[in-house]
């Protein structure tokens, strides 16, 4: 039996089609463009057809891809519809949910979005702190649910993404070649410091903590800054950021590991509603693994034409 369609997949579809942008578009369903992208080459694999051809510097849609926006309009109206005919057996309550820093600025906007869309009588209690102390939360009946760093040796988690753990250095200064590396990191019970300061130890490689910090904004800004270099998963990677490989001499830290805790006790129906919802959302963001030398959302990993068409009346630039 064929797979079913991602409905977020179809619902970003629209998007474009309806702004005539892939900004527009990533803006509306709070997504990057990069993610954005990813969906649709997702969704043309699952077809099994292009949605988009090429035409001189235009792309616009296939015929396929205008037969497909007609039955995503259908079946989102109908998706809404189905929803709605049960409104009176929506979820209702509040839940406490925690995550980490690292995770919030990529994450958060997608999962809250379309969480308080599907389940808007549910009221969210978010807070963010490191992930031990998240987990400490947990155990003090202080939170129901929390994304985390999946890390076996201090608590267990449910593991639901998996990531690439990279160096990264500012892409407009030279800090990176520093005789004694300055570091941007996190405290001392954070997993990725001492990944990081192990990995420089076995290579011999002098380096001093510049920056300690639980937040990730304090760590990026510290590396757009020039100021530092820092161990960053692939969803914390900005624009201005430059991932350091072997052929910089730095060495590979392997990968990282995201995981949800859930509180025993916790009301069940809510807290399986947030964490089916965090799974899927996670599965639609940013795929895992290298994309080259550049950090995520660099223009080099978004698809390369500067317009695309839907219709003869309907431009979509990039």
């Amino acid at each position: 039996m064929a797979a079913p369609l991602d409905l977020d997949q179809l619902k970003t579809f629209i998007a474009i089609a309806e702004t005539g942008s892939f900004t527009r578009a990533a803006d509306r369903v709070f997504k990057t463009q990069s993610a954005v992208s990813m969906q649709m080459r997702r969704l043309e694999e699952r077809i099994g057809q292009p949605i988009f051809i090429k035409d001189g510097r235009i792309n616009r849609l296939s015929d396929d891809g205008e037969k497909l926006l007609n039955y995503a309009r259908k079946m989102l109206k109908l998706n809404d519809e189905t929803i709605n005919a049960f409104a009176e057996e929506q979820l209702e309550g509040s839940i406490r949910f925690g995550t980490a820093d690292d995770y919030a600025d990529r994450f958060m906007p997608t999962i809250i979005a379309q969480f308080t869309e599907t389940h808007p009588n549910i009221e969210l209690n978010i807070i963010c702190e490191p992930s031990p102390s998240l987990h400490t939360k947990i155990l003090n009946n202080e939170l129901d649910v929390a994304l985390v760093t999946h890390e076996n040796a201090t608590y267990q988690s449910e593991l639901v993404r998996t990531e690439p753990l990279y160096w990264v250095t500012s892409l407009n200064h030279m800090v990176h070649e520093e005789e004694v590396i300055p570091l941007a990191i996190g405290r001392d019970n954070c997993c990725w410091r001492k990944i990081a300061l192990d990995a420089l130890d076995k290579r011999d490689r002098q380096h001093r903590v510049l920056v300690a910090s639980y937040s990730a904004t304090v760590v990026a800004a510290a590396v757009l800054a020039g100021l530092a270099v820092a161990p960053l998963p692939e969803c914390a990677l900005q624009y201005g950021m430059r991932i350091l490989t072997e052929a910089d001499g730095y060495p590979q830290l392997g990968m990282t590991h995201i995981g949800l805790i859930k509180r025993p006790g916790a009301p069940v129906s809510l807290m399986q509603a947030l964490c089916d919802h965090i799974t899927a959302s996670l599965d639609n963001i940013t795929p895992n693994g290298p994309q080259g030398h550049l950090a995520a959302q660099s223009p080099s990993m978004l698809m390369p034409d500067d317009l695309i068409e839907v219709s003869s009346s309907s431009n979509i630039t990039w």
